[in-house]
């Protein structure tokens, strides 16, 4: 009996090896050719881009589009080969679809803000820009994060969704940046000996905008300094190394006239006690 019984097993994986073996060979063959084609079709889809001159955010958001979707036509033509038929697949994908977008509301939320990103471009990679408090560079943008790194060197990724639903300052959206230094001085003194100091001295500075306005402006007066602003232009690629040395520049001419900044003081009268005794 056991004989038999090792027989008729032996039959049946026989012919499921030969009713299955070969679907299943061709599907792993097709499997390798999909992923060699996936590679192929993303290299032409990001060259077309670059020979478009397309933003580098928009070639970030299709390639990790571009590669979602092949791979699921992959695994779909490869079900396809082993006999899944279509109908229980477009079941199985739209019980999927429903279960996962009910689960991944937020994440289609900042699929969706991630479209916007890519229709209104409010910024692109390599812009200098503020969302949420976080101040830095535009890494990546893809279809649910945009990554930000800032000034520390620490990245940031902040949900589409937030991204589209929020203020967002983009730094980097005009040619031109205008660089404000603030200064506090001492009540006496004299403003426009000031004024002529600083101004002539940033307009020194080679890579300062020539035909724009250098400016020293009042702001406020405050208990003991007033508060100031000097004030240039500079090319936006350029406006923090135009900052940091006007900074400078502006310390050094001060010192030459021996002007002081304004710096908190506290006054500490020492009075005696007097003897009370007789």
């Amino acid at each position: 009996m056991e004989k038999g019984f090792v027989e008729h097993f032996k039959t049946i994986i026989k012919d499921i090896i030969y009713s299955f073996g070969p679907k299943l060979i061709f599907a792993i063959i097709t499997f390798v050719i999909g992923i060699f084609l996936i590679k192929l079709i993303r290299g032409i889809i990001m060259r077309l881009l670059k020979r478009a001159k397309a933003d580098l955010s928009v070639q970030s958001f299709m390639q990790s589009m571009s590669t979602a979707l092949l791979w699921g036509i992959l695994f779909f033509v490869v079900g396809l080969i082993l006999g899944i038929k279509a109908s229980l697949f477009i079941t199985i994908f739209g019980a999927a679809g429903i279960a996962i977008g009910l689960a991944l509301q937020g994440s289609l939320s900042n699929f969706a803000g991630g479209l916007l990103i890519l229709i209104f471009k409010p910024f692109k990679i390599g812009d200098e820009v503020v969302i949420e408090g976080v101040e830095g560079y535009v890494e990546d943008i893809n279809m649910l994060y945009t990554h930000v790194n800032n000034w520390r060197g620490e990245v940031f990724s902040i949900p589409n969704g937030n991204v589209s639903n929020n203020l967002v300052r983009n730094n980097s959206a005009e040619p031109h940046r205008r660089v404000q230094i603030e200064l506090h001085f001492y009540h006496d003194v004299d403003i426009d000996m000031l004024r002529e100091l600083i101004t002539s001295t940033m307009a020194k500075h080679p890579r300062a905008i020539a035909d724009k306005p250098f400016q020293l402006r009042v702001n406020s007066f405050q208990d003991y300094y007033i508060k100031t602003s000097a004030r240039c232009w500079s090319r936006t690629e350029e406006y923090w190394d135009v900052y940091w040395d006007q900074e400078e520049a502006i310390k050094k001419a001060l010192e030459e006239k021996g002007i002081k900044l304004a710096i908190p003081m506290q006054t500490i009268k020492h009075v005696d006690k007097l003897d009370e005794k007789e």
